[in-house]
């Protein structure tokens, strides 16, 4: 069973920084994810920042969401 997102906070360089259910602490870069049109509107920082915990994985307020095996796999340990 894959960890579960239990909590995320928005870092100022579209960074995400994630605490998993295992007590892991990980870093998901999002930028990479700008060249798609579904998070173009997350390059407005403001809008960035609504990013919340929704079920396995986060979401924004907008509607984008990412993978939670891409958050686990594609993140660095703290």
């Amino acid at each position: 069973m894959r960890p579960r997102v239990v909590e995320v906070i928005a870092l100022e360089d579209y960074k995400l920084k994630l605490k998993f259910d295992n007590g892991e602490l990980k870093i998901f870069n999002v930028n990479p994810y700008f060249k798609f049109k579904a998070f173009e509107k997350l390059k407005d920082f403001k809008e960035f920042k609504l990013v919340k915990v929704d079920g396995l994985s986060i979401k924004w307020e907008c509607g984008v969401d990412i993978c939670p095996d891409e958050l686990y796999n594609l993140s660095v340990n703290l």
